[in-house]
């Protein structure tokens, strides 16, 4: 493909060069058409731009489909210990939201990770467990959306032996709209069971206690 060179003036008709130039920018910028809520999407493969919600679309099957722009990924850890005051009971994870994070946030209270646009997201977990009793200690992870546990989405794994040691991690993926929340819970059977974090070393930098990543997938 040719690329088009802008026009260079000539003499002193600066107005002549300028109509020339607005012509010649018209002729090579590509601007979306905005969308009214009329356009039909019968033809696969047409571009539009959401005015309202300030996104691009393009007509995929009958249905305008969002086309996911770079926001909505997050990464955020927990870099102190947390333990259960109390056995079978579900405690929430505050986590710290990290550097180069986009379209998440904390809310109030800060156990709640506020999504700005609405999709689907992949969200990776993980925490390091750790037991200071003799007896085997259970340990279960789950999210709570809105403030409802979601089903069959809780994860459990157990240790065995006093100063026992185990990274628990897994991976699902939600779908969220607009200024939902989500929440991670934790809880174990024994008091001697919790989340240790360990300090930087002289070969390998800290470990928290539990972290999370967030990226969307799909809108």
């Amino acid at each position: 493909m040719t690329q088009q060179k802008p026009p260079n003036p000539h003499g002193d008709d600066w107005a002549s060069w300028g109509n020339r130039l607005v012509r010649h920018m018209s002729n090579v910028r590509s601007s979306l058409v905005q969308q009214t809520g009329d356009e039909n999407a019968s033809i696969d493969g047409s571009i539009m731009w959401d005015r309202e919600n300030k996104w691009p679309l393009v007509s995929r099957e009958n249905v305008w489909r969002q086309v996911v722009l770079a926001s909505g990924t997050a990464k955020l850890a927990i870099t102190t210990d947390q333990a259960a005051a109390g056995a079978n009971t579900a405690y929430p994870l505050t986590f710290a939201i990290l550097a180069g994070s986009a379209g998440v946030t904390l809310g109030s209270p800060t156990t709640r990770i506020l999504f700005a646009e609405g999709g689907e997201y992949t969200i990776s977990f993980a925490a390091q467990t750790a037991s200071t009793s003799t007896s085997a200690v259970n340990f279960w992870f789950w999210p709570r959306l809105n403030g409802s546990d979601i089903a069959n989405s809780a994860v459990q794994n157990n240790l065995h032996q006093n100063g026992a040691g185990e990274v628990v991690s897994f991976s699902q993926i939600f779908k969220v709209d607009a200024d939902d929340y989500l929440e991670f819970y934790w809880a174990t059977d024994h008091t001697g069971g919790s989340l240790q974090h360990h300090a930087a070393t002289a070969f390998a930098p800290a470990t928290p206690a539990a972290t999370l990543a967030i990226s969307r997938a799909n809108a």
